[in-house]
């Protein structure tokens, strides 16, 4: 036994890939995995305080809050009420998005649709945008008497805006399907460009109608495509909470991720638990079988050695009305929200267009007759304290993600122990089947309190920086793996046996060859961690504000044109962050490549 450890420690000393695959595991199964087991853990084990409730000692096994939540006389409104909210909105999002986006692929990629370059970068920008950017567009838009303080545009216009139609499910699904049609013209996009138009051609050859040949070739070609991307938003969707907190508030509307936060923020641990361990699960059976679905996809092959080709089809005497309902969706989903959220920061009154109305001192006054906030953001201390804190955690969080990314790519490609690249792959991935709600409780779980040499991090920016920074690992490692595996090991191979240690070949063949993989990944995971509210919602204190954070405690406060400057302050962060990622990953990134 220990000739066998001696052997192990040796081949430590010899491998240092080894070595730094195992430390690297290590770190993700404690940042990683734990938090995930735990918050499963939580939810059957009796929490501080509620012990008369679950009669049962703190720590023990107890199956109160699962019973509460599934089988008591309040399920219906504390469970299964958000339950089916979460579904309608996530089904009806996903499926409406779907059906729009692969339309709008088709008419990108393989039609002849006037500006159809200008548009496939154009359309994608309500995915770059903050997702609660469209809320509150539609809130200063459409809101009502039901809500307290300064009218909606269009109630201060003299139409009075049913509440179904101002607030709860139905502009959450609008709005919801708005943002994930970019994701689907993406993916759905991307698989188009790689399909092989003779397949279309000699259907064509053979007498088949245009419809015909959409309908029985290219339509049964893209299924594994357009039923990925469908998958993928519903089980986005599962875990959204800004826009259900937003424009759910005033009408008691409730999906399960507001369910969670609301549990939280009354020290419900054991409920909390239940309702994170739900969407969790409903995360991970999605996105099971679209992992399942993907194994399908070589049945459905149709690239070949030989090449292929794109076929573009006529739209003839549809083209220009086709182009106008695309120029009207760009209208729609990106120019009237920020247009809608600029022009609210500049008027004192809402909605009411006379010149003396407008006025910069949301951005710049002093001496507002606000109480929480008395100056414009420009000029106020707490607005540049949460950008401060926005720009540090989000930036370093996204410099470690972009180099444990790559590290992680390296010890994949290069380490000859296949389960530990397999244990670095799986690991590294599961904060891909977490929504972000439910990781940021599981991150709250495992920080709150001391844990052996570990202090209670909640409270300080190091809870904020290690959730996101395990929370980009998905997309940060994938980079780096894909990267590597492009990356032939003969370079090296050649350095090593010139005697150049591991350090000496990462600093001098890897970084310089892959830097713009990094780049990449660090730009992802910034533009991720500025824009963020899922994850940050739970993790942060007034001290510890970011800007996302700070813009809806500001919307909680009634402030509106203060809350909306801050989102496009954040939605610049982001444009900018996006098209230097455009800039920099070239044509791949409007063909497809991200999420």
């Amino acid at each position: 036994m220990l000739r066998r450890i001696s052997t192990y420690r040796l081949r430590l000393l010899q491998d240092p890939v080894l070595a730094l695959g195992l430390v690297l595991l290590a770190l993700f199964v404690w940042l990683i995995a734990l938090p995930i087991v735990m918050i499963l853990q939580d939810a059957f084990t009796s929490q501080p305080g509620d012990g008369a409730k679950t009669r049962a000692a703190d720590g023990a096994m107890t199956s109160y809050y699962i019973t509460r939540a599934l089988a008591s006389r309040m399920s219906g409104i504390i469970f299964f009420a958000p339950l089916w909210n979460t579904l309608v909105v996530a089904v009806s999002a996903a499926g409406m998005a779907l059906m729009i986006g692969a339309g709008l692929a088709w008419m990108l990629v393989r039609s002849d649709l006037p500006m159809r370059g200008w548009f496939s970068v154009a359309l994608l920008i309500p995915y770059m945008l903050p997702v609660w950017t469209f809320a509150l567009a539609w809130v200063t838009l459409f809101k009502n008497t039901t809500q307290g303080g300064q009218p909606g545009w269009m109630q201060a216009l003299g139409a009075e805006t049913p509440d179904w139609l101002a607030y709860g499910m139905v502009p959450t699904i609008i709005i919801l399907t708005l943002h994930y049609i970019p994701f689907a013209i993406l993916i759905i996009g991307g698989a188009l460009r790689r399909v092989d138009g003779q397949l279309e051609e000699a259907a064509q050859m053979l007498g088949a109608r245009r419809w015909a040949i959409l309908w029985r070739v290219t339509v049964p070609v893209m299924r594994p495509a357009v039923l990925s991307a469908g998958l993928l938003m519903f089980a986005d969707a599962i875990g959204e909470f800004s826009v259900p907190y937003i424009l759910g508030l005033p009408v008691q509307f409730e999906t399960l991720s507001v369910s969670l936060f609301r549990a939280i923020s009354t020290q419900q641990n054991g409920m909390a638990a239940v309702y994170a361990t739900v969407v969790l699960l409903i995360g991970v059976i999605t996105l099971g079988i679209d992992t399942w679905m993907l194994r399908e996809v070589h049945r459905f092959a149709t690239i070949g050695g030989k090449g292929t080709t794109s076929r573009t089809s006529p739209l003839r005497g549809a083209r220009w009305l086709l182009f106008g309902a695309v120029a009207l969706l760009f209208v729609v989903s990106v120019i009237l929200p920020l247009a809608t959220l600029i022009l609210s920061t500049l008027m004192e009154i809402p909605g009411r267009f006379s010149p003396d109305n407008f006025t910069l001192d949301y951005w710049i006054g002093r001496s507002l007759p606000t109480v929480a906030m008395t100056s414009g953001i420009l000029l106020a201390p707490e607005f540049w304290h949460a950008a401060w804190n926005s720009l540090r955690i989000a930036g370093m969080a996204a410099l470690a993600a972009g180099c444990l990314g790559l590290l992680v790519g390296y010890v994949v490609a290069r380490s000859p122990w296949r389960w530990l690249a397999v244990s670095l792959r799986g690991v590294t991935f599961l904060p891909y089947l977490v929504p972000g709600i439910a990781f940021a409780a599981a991150i709250l779980m495992l920080f709150a309190v001391p844990r052996g040499p570990v202090p209670a991090l909640y409270g300080t920016p190091w809870i904020l920086l290690l959730a996101l920074v395990a929370d980009q690992m998905p997309f940060s490692s994938r980079v780096g793996i894909s990267a590597m595996a492009q990356l032939g090991s003969d370079i090296e191979d050649a350095a090593r046996m010139m005697g150049a240690g591991m350090l000496h070949r990462m600093r001098a063949i890897i970084l310089p060859i892959l830097n713009g993989a990094l780049a990449t990944a660090v730009l992802l995971s910034f533009i991720s961690g500025i824009k963020g509210v899922s994850l940050f919602i739970l993790l942060a204190v007034p001290s510890t504000d970011v800007l996302t954070t700070f813009s809806l405690r500001l919307v909680d406060y009634g402030y509106a044109q203060a809350a909306n400057a801050v989102v496009l302050v954040i939605s610049m962060l982001a444009l900018l962050g996006s098209f230097a990622i455009h800039r920099l990953a070239g044509p791949v990134f409007a063909q497809g490549w991200g999420r």
